[in-house]
């Protein structure tokens, strides 16, 4: 059960990446907004959220297969880690209650904490994830 849940988080987690790289892909301008209004204007050039997709969407792939993983992983961490901690004030305030004004709070990113600890728990848990295609390789080497 514990494998199966590891491959269902990675995949998931996986899969939100590529949905991001592609929604970067087919309307730049979007990212580019969101880029703007919350995380200060860093990397809001459009040929820049073009870049930005095509790597959210290799580092999904990645992580979805389970290959490379000891990259794929920390790079997948770097993403959503480091986007939680660009919106911090809104992770820690997601009604508006204190920090932010109700009309900035923005509850839909609340979400982006428990995203940043799932990748940190796939790191953790590399070793146990019987089902990734790294695995999957590495039995296949110790079996010849």
């Amino acid at each position: 059960m514990k494998a199966f849940s590891i491959a269902f988080l990675r995949v998931a987690v996986g899969l939100l990446l590529v949905v991001w790289g592609i929604i970067r892909l087919g309307a730049p301008e979007m990212g580019a907004m969101v880029a703007d209004k919350y995380y200060g204007g860093l990397a809001a050039a459009q040929s820049l959220q073009t870049a930005w997709g095509i790597a959210l969407i290799v580092i999904g792939l990645l992580c979805v297969i389970g290959l490379f993983r000891k990259y794929a992983f920390i790079a997948q961490a770097l993403v959503l880690v480091g986007g939680a901690l660009a919106i911090w004030k809104y992770l820690l305030d997601p009604l508006g209650m204190w920090l932010l004004a109700r009309d900035d709070a923005q509850v839909l990113f609340f979400p982006s904490l428990a995203l940043a600890a799932a990748t940190l728990v796939l790191i953790a848990f590399r070793d146990e994830d019987s089902f990734s295609l790294d695995a999957m390789i590495a039995r296949k080497k110790t079996a010849i």
